[in-house]
């Protein structure tokens, strides 16, 4: 995935975020499952941004970026901002 296709993944990702919290404005989903899928969500973007990362990191010390891989949810989600 290139760098353009990660930050097209990423404002997919947010657009989808508003649209859960439109949607529970308006009534049409419940606020655990507006819970549930902005979870989803929020894990999804930190593999994004985690890949942009290893991505730039590659590129910095004269590595293929290409070979940046998505790291599963269970270790992205514990890092630190």
């Amino acid at each position: 995935m290139s760098d353009p296709d990660i930050h097209t993944r990423i404002k997919d990702l947010v657009d989808a975020e508003h649209q859960l919290r439109s949607q529970l404005g308006k009534g049409e989903i419940s606020a655990a499952d507006e819970q549930r899928k902005l979870a989803d969500i929020e894990r999804q973007l930190d593999q994004c941004w985690d890949l942009l990362r290893q991505r730039d990191a590659k590129r910095e010390f004269g590595e293929p970026a290409s070979e940046a891989e998505v790291r599963p949810q269970s270790v992205v989600e514990n890092y630190e901002s």
